[in-house]
């Protein structure tokens, strides 16, 4: 067995059938999957099932810990010489494992990752919130595409890695977000190779609503901070852009009140992200979905990181998250 997908799942059980439902149609077919629900009250067994005649797939449910223990609970159950963990709200194209199969005959690696997309079927909110979250105009440059601000770090909505290397570094840490960076970060610790595979791609539905994705990024902002505390070296200048986004405008909304002009900055990112985004879209709606989409993603990750820097950095507290029981509500 050449790969093993691994697929945990909080509440989701429609979106497992459409990830389960993608992963019939792959024109490579060495592989298998694990589904683990994490303490889930809506389990996917049932839909998992289904597919139990057209696919090699094994189905766990288990209490909630997290998604990063969920991770290292199915990795344990997995016989694939490589890994791939998948986010349940992904869509594989058919060629997806193809993809990974040419870089890796192309030139070996012992962690991989790949980019995403926006699907047709997904809605106008799902395409905007793609957009802020790939743009080379909001912080896509460092999330996995090829326009790359920082080293390509793997995210766990679509990352790879050889099995040998995921037992040796222990797999996942017990955090809940910033998880996955926490393991990039020990894999290129480790001295081994990490590659960005631009072909293998996915379908990526992201939150369905502004304010699961502000709680989403608000999240990813605070997690930063927390590994700045683990890995001082991680911290890079680019990181901190949303936080001076942020703080910008802070200052011009402020500013408004003596000068009207303080304003203009903001009107002209936003006719920016809205132009850029409704020619890739081909949607004036998307893009003006999307201006509040950059908005959100930019302040709610800057707010976090200058949240988690006064309290960790500047207060001497601990690590900490927001969010954390309601993050799906």
């Amino acid at each position: 067995m050449k790969y093993s997908f691994i697929i945990p799942v909080f509440n989701r059980p429609d979106e497992v059938d459409e990830l389960l439902e993608s992963l019939t149609r792959q024109t490579v077919r060495d592989f298998e999957v694990v589904v683990v629900d994490d303490g889930s009250t809506l389990p996917c067994e049932d839909v998992v099932k289904r597919y139990g005649s057209v696919l090699n797939v094994a189905y766990y449910a288990k209490p909630n810990s997290g998604p990063g223990q969920t991770r290292n609970y199915a990795a344990a159950r997995c016989a694939g010489e490589y890994l791939i963990i998948l986010d349940s709200d992904c869509i594989l194209p058919p060629d997806y494992l193809k993809a990974v199969e040419q870089e890796l005959q192309r030139e070996p690696a012992d962690a991989f990752g790949g980019p995403d997309r926006a699907h047709e079927s997904f809605t106008d909110l799902q395409k905007a919130i793609n957009y802020s979250m790939t743009s080379f105009f909001t912080t896509g440059g460092i999330r996995g595409g090829q326009k790359k601000m920082d080293k390509f770090y793997p995210r766990s909505f679509n990352m790879g890695v050889r099995r040998e290397v995921y037992q040796r570094l222990g797999g996942f840490s017990a955090m809940r977000f910033g998880e996955d960076i926490d393991f990039s970060i020990r894999i290129f610790a480790a001295g081994l190779r990490c590659r960005l595979f631009p072909d293998a791609w996915v379908y990526h539905k992201r939150r369905t609503d502004f304010r699961k994705f502000f709680k989403q990024v608000h999240n990813s902002g605070i997690a930063r901070i927390n590994l700045y505390k683990k890995y001082p070296d991680s911290l890079k200048l680019v990181h901190l852009l949303p936080a001076a986004f942020t703080l910008g405008v802070a200052a011009c909304v402020l500013g408004a009140g003596i000068c009207a002009y303080s304003l203009l900055p903001l009107l002209l990112y936003a006719l920016l992200v809205c132009v850029d985004s409704a020619l890739q879209n081909r949607s004036l709606l998307i893009g003006f979905y999307s201006i509040a989409a950059a908005y959100i993603q930019l302040t709610g990750y800057g707010t976090g990181f200058l949240r988690a820097w006064w309290q960790r950095c500047v207060c001497g507290k601990g690590e900490f998250e927001a969010f954390k029981r309601n993050f799906y509500k």
